[in-house]
């Protein structure tokens, strides 16, 4: 799959706790898009953060949360993003969803050794 030059970065920022038929939202996402064929997908956890709600949510020892932020990105063509937008809205009732244009530069294994693939020793 080639995917460099324009492209699309779905961001998505949920609640650590927010659930989907059970799962956590988060996973269920990452399992979704990749089920739909998205071309790549990482999922972060926040260290502090607040949204609509103005609540703080940490991780600092003092400052224990059980909601840290998550934050899923999602890069691919612009309709395959497209493509899946109504399926995330329906999954996330709260959160942040946003996409913005990007250029993506490369995509994919490298193409020799000397690229900067690790080699065994």
């Amino acid at each position: 799959m080639d995917i460099t030059g324009r492209g699309k970065l779905l961001k998505i920022y949920v609640g650590e706790t927010e659930k989907w038929k059970g799962k956590n939202l988060y996973h269920h996402l990452l399992l979704k898009l990749k089920e739909e064929g998205i071309a790549g997908v990482t999922v972060y956890r926040g260290l502090e953060g607040y949204g609509a709600d103005k609540v703080l949510h940490s991780a600092r020892i003092l400052d224990i949360s059980a909601d840290l932020p998550m934050i899923i990105e999602a890069v691919d063509t612009e309709e395959n993003i497209i493509k899946v937008l109504p399926l995330v809205k329906e999954m996330v009732p709260r959160g942040l969803v946003m996409v913005v244009d990007v250029e993506v530069i490369k995509y994919g294994p490298s193409n020799s050794k000397g690229d900067g693939a690790r080699q065994n020793c």
